[in-house]
């Protein structure tokens, strides 16, 4: 495979990492972490919700 990596002239600023970091820290530690903690609870939430309905379905259909 070729190194597109490599000194070609065609260096991208805008990827710095550096900037990327300092960019990802500007947010406030404590927004990430109630984002982080409620998403993977709603998901079991809604996947709860959609497998009870479903059963139920199965059910009502089966004994209809």
């Amino acid at each position: 495979m070729a190194n597109t990596q490599g000194p070609q002239g065609n260096h991208d600023p805008a990827g710095n990492t550096q900037m990327f970091r300092a960019f990802v820290d500007e947010a406030p530690q404590g927004a990430q972490q109630a984002a982080a903690a409620s998403g993977p609870r709603l998901g079991l939430i809604i996947g709860v919700v959609v497998a009870v309905a479903i059963v139920a379905a199965v059910a009502w259909l089966a004994l209809s």
